[in-house]
């Protein structure tokens, strides 16, 4: 029997994970339920369906153990309003301690205050010890297990939200991105895009995400359009290519008159193909001898032979010799 593999997201703009919830029957989108995670027991809302699951990578998905009572949903919501207050004291706890280089993003309790996670971000690439911060938060957090978990700048511009680079009123992270693709500097000039930091960095300090959105399109327009220098029949006259607009599926071309005008891709002809076939036209035919050509080219006129006596011998060409 197959098993009912449903896809359940923990936050609100978050990575979506697989879990086996064929001991549950009647579970649909909108509904929540209680996982048991690497980060503990959460409660995560059921965004959907899977009808063909291909196999995890660990071998097997982790099961659903129960549907969400009303009073998980009521106990989650306590145990959030709580967590601005956990990342007040862990803030005013580090200034304390004088740990400099570190920053307190965030604090997260599971659904029943079982865990504390604080959330943290440091300036430099090496490793800071916080055994001593982590101490002192679970004397002031007996409950709940406390521990530190370090985040990546994409994932602090994440959290707080805000106002993009472009000018947006909410960054994509926040908005709808749930995973952050790799980006390279070659997605900018691919596109055309100025290197200037300012023109492709993020208010992470990282490149844009927005870099990758269009990215496939450029690289699949760009190997069907003429590229640049390329001369090319217009309607207009030929030319030569000077820009490519890979969205409009159009060019840029000079004409031999001086002039420049856009064309879209459906009304260029490549020249030296052209050139090619027009060669081929003048050339005289190579399939008819004896002026017998009947496919609209004439031959050229046979040689006359040095010895008409032995015009009606074969020919014979020397061997070429053979390397050794």
């Amino acid at each position: 029997m197959q098993p009912v593999i449903v896809g359940i997201r923990f936050q609100k703009v978050g990575k979506v994970y697989h879990f086996d919830a064929s001991s549950i029957d009647g579970l649909k989108i909108g509904d929540f339920a209680v996982v048991d995670t690497s980060r503990g027991r959460q409660l995560g809302e059921i965004v959907q369906l899977v009808d063909d699951p291909s196999p995890p990578p660990d071998g097997s998905w982790k099961p659903i153990q129960r549907r969400a009572t009303p009073r998980d949903l009521v106990m989650r919501q306590i145990w959030q309003k709580k967590e601005v207050e956990a990342m007040i004291n862990g803030r005013a706890k580090l200034a304390e301690m004088k740990i400099e280089g570190v920053k307190i993003v965030a604090a997260e309790f599971t659904f029943d205050g079982s865990r504390l996670s604080f959330l943290y971000s440091t300036e430099g690439e090496g490793k800071i010890d916080l055994r001593g911060l982590r101490r002192a938060m679970q004397r002031n957090y007996p409950r709940s297990r406390v521990e530190m978990r370090q985040i990546g700048p994409r994932d602090v511009a994440k959290i707080l939200g805000g106002m993009g680079a472009c000018g947006m009123a909410t960054r994509c992270c926040s908005m709808f991105l749930t995973e952050f693709s790799p980006i390279s500097i070659k997605m900018a000039k691919e596109q055309g895009i100025s290197l200037t930091p300012s023109e492709i960095t993020g208010i992470c300090g990282r490149l844009r995400c927005c870099l990758v959105y269009e990215y496939e399109q450029y690289v699949t327009a760009r190997k069907e359009l003429p590229k640049r220098g390329k001369r090319v029949v217009t309607p207009g006259g030929e030319g030569k290519v000077l820009d490519m607009f890979p969205l409009k599926d159009s060019v840029l071309v000079e004409l031999d008159t001086g002039m420049r005008q856009e064309f879209a891709k459906e009304e260029l002809q490549p020249w030296d193909e052209l050139e090619a076939l027009r060669r081929k036209s003048q050339a005289p035919c190579d399939r008819h001898e004896n002026g017998e050509c009947d496919c609209g080219k004439q031959a050229d006129p046979p040689e006359p032979d040095a010895n008409p006596e032995q015009s009606d011998k074969p020919r014979r060409y020397p061997r070429k010799k053979r390397r050794k």
